[in-house]
């Protein structure tokens, strides 16, 4: 499989948590949710891996020097080891943190009752967007293998981590 394609999916990705964040500051400022301030510093995190992403593949276009006569191509496949770190480990941990936090001092949203629909409502826009990037993108160095399999084989390690992070990110809110 190719070693192609990832930088239009995670700019997609990139400007789609952006957006999300933005959003969902907004609806902080608003209601004074904590879960909304909370939901928004998880987008800016969101783009902060697609940064390391970009990063990554940047590093990884460096031509070979004496001390990497075979280049630099592994950087791509350690920055999205960093963000898979960063994803499932940071993530689950925040979530555990919120969903104790909330189990303790539990708040009831008692005015603008429409601001985490709108939020929700752009959230879903935005994600579907940049899942469909990603999709349109994968197809291009995909040919006929099956999702799973360009998944696990895919050469190109960002494409696989920007579509499994918006299907979680979906799944999860």
């Amino acid at each position: 499989m190719s070693t192609e394609g990832g930088n239009k999916a995670v700019i997609a990705a990139l400007s789609a948590n952006l957006g999300i964040g933005v959003t969902k500051f907004a609806a902080w400022g608003l209601t004074g949710a904590s879960s909304m301030l909370a939901e928004a510093i998880h987008s800016v995190a969101d783009s902060g891996n697609q940064l390391l992403l970009l990063l990554g593949a940047r590093k990884a276009r460096q031509e070979a020097t004496p001390d990497h006569p075979f280049g630099y191509a592994r950087y791509r496949y350690f920055y999205a080891f960093i963000v898979a770190v960063v994803l499932f480990t940071l993530g689950g941990c925040f979530a555990l943190y919120e969903a104790w936090h909330k189990w303790q001092h539990p708040e009831a949203i008692e005015s603008w009752q429409w601001v985490p629909v709108v939020v929700l409502l752009v959230a879903m826009a935005l994600e579907g967007m940049s899942f469909r990037t990603a999709i349109i993108e994968s197809n291009k160095i995909r040919g006929n293998v099956g999702w799973g399999r360009f998944i696990r084989r895919s050469r190109s390690p960002e494409l696989p981590v920007v579509l499994l992070a918006l299907r979680t990110n979906t799944a999860c809110g």
